[in-house]
């Protein structure tokens, strides 16, 4: 079995009327990284100040990025047949569904929440946000908030676990 384990960075909460600044996808076999996939994405709107200052993605970082339509076939290749594993899986999964759909692509996949797994798995932890999740682990967390560094850190944790 292969899992997805994946992190977006997006304008706002709701898939339907924000877009995508960042994805991130690592492709995990169970015992080790077999693809992983990041890029920027323009999202044809303003960042919202407080996300830039959050995320450190700026407006003109994503100017010439390409849109997800152009990414589109390339996540879904990515994300079709496997699980679906993220940090609060509903977020990522409905935006990511809400914009293939955009682009004419189905997804239905299983899917895997990590903060509900962690739940389960390390009851009594004062939070279950991924950086603290991780500091209370004590595992570095390099790069946070931002698509690539927070999925590398998410298949870092599932191995720990």
């Amino acid at each position: 079995m292969l899992y997805a384990i994946v992190d977006i960075e997006t304008t706002g909460s709701h898939a339907a009327g924000n877009g995508i600044t960042e994805i991130a996808i690592v492709v995990h076999d169970g015992k080790q990284v077999v693809d992983f996939y990041e890029t920027l994405i323009n999202p044809n709107a303003q960042i919202p100040y407080f996300i830039q200052r959050l995320t450190g993605i700026t407006n003109s970082m994503v100017e010439h990025a390409p849109r997800f339509s152009e990414v589109a076939a390339r996540v879904h290749e990515m994300l079709k047949d496997k699980v679906f594993v993220a940090h609060n899986v509903n977020f990522d999964y409905s935006f990511i569904k809400h914009h293939l759909e955009a682009s004419g692509y189905e997804l239905g996949v299983k899917k895997l929440c990590t903060v509900r797994m962690a739940r389960k798995i390390l009851p009594g932890k004062t939070s279950y946000s991924l950086g603290k999740l991780c500091v209370q682990l004590d595992i570095n967390h390099a790069n946070h908030h931002r698509a690539g560094g927070d999925a590398m850190q998410q298949q870092i944790c599932l191995r720990c676990w």
